[in-house]
């Protein structure tokens, strides 16, 4: 089947056969994508319950991504039309595969599916709750991770922040490997957190890496391109938070672009 035909196939299964979906791409066709909410008040406004417009939009927004609805345009993300994604096709040739998290492919995304594509993992040490590592994680958590994500329409998860019932391990490690995004921060070289990256660089998915300027990068991960933060004091700090965030946002971008030639020292 011609590479366009596949692609009006795959447009018609995940948006236009589901009607809330069709209407939701009809209401913002052409814009930029709205934040979370807009999309969650106009599925509600076409008669879907809140708890279900929440899960319809993540899975509608994953299927905009995968099926070519949802680009990138001067620099920001927008749903474009169905004849708009088809021109940016060759008229013949052999299609090309998309391929779903969890190796899942040529499908509708599943709710579940949903909840990684739009999840941000950020590994990070915890320690006790008054401990040092506590704090240091909580400080760059909402300075600079949470302000850094805030474009991409991602949700940062932390490993105390997993409200599933189940083993802990196990959901980190799923996390580890399927969340779209995965942010580690090295500092205090904590052993879990090593761990927990070279599962991520095995997996060979966008990773974005962070550390206190006062601890040194490891041999092994120092070719990989590090946002070093300067904590040294609060003088030192805070007329730099902007320029930090700016940094971090910056590599989110370059890592959600090049999703599909991600290199690791593993890979390498």
């Amino acid at each position: 089947m011609p590479v366009r035909d596949q692609s009006r196939a795959r447009i018609k299964l995940a948006i236009e056969d589901i009607e809330i979906f069709a209407k939701l791409h009809e209401r913002f066709v052409g814009k930029p994508l709205p934040a979370k909410a807009a999309l969650v008040d106009a599925a509600v406004e076409f008669e879907a319950s809140k708890e279900a417009a929440e899960k319809a939009v993540e899975t509608f927004i994953l299927n905009l991504r995968l099926v070519g609805l949802l680009v990138t345009l001067s620099g920001a993300e927008r749903i474009v039309s169905k004849d708009h994604a088809l021109d940016q096709l060759p008229a013949s040739g052999t299609p090309t595969t998309v391929q779903a998290l969890g190796g899942q492919s040529n499908a509708v995304i599943t709710a579940e599916y949903a909840h990684f594509e739009s999840t941000c993992f950020y590994i990070t040490p915890i320690g006790s709750v008054e401990s040092e590592q506590r704090k240091h994680s909580d400080l760059f958590l909402g300075t600079f991770i949470e302000p850094a994500l805030q474009s991409f329409n991602l949700n940062v998860v932390r490993a105390d922040g997993i409200d599933r019932p189940g083993i802990i391990t196990k959901q980190v490690i799923e996390h580890i490997i399927r969340s779209r995004l995965v942010i580690v921060d090295l500092s205090y070289h904590n052993p879990n957190v090593f761990y927990e990256l070279a599962l991520r660089h095995m997996m060979r998915l966008p990773i974005v890496q962070i550390i206190r300027k006062a601890d040194n990068i490891p041999f092994d991960i120092n070719q990989m391109r590090t946002v070093a933060i300067d904590t040294t004091d609060i003088f030192t700090l805070v007329p730099k938070i902007t320029s930090y965030q700016s940094e971090i946002s910056s590599q989110i971008r370059r890592a959600l672009e090049n999703a599909d030639s991600v290199e690791t020292p593993i890979s390498t």
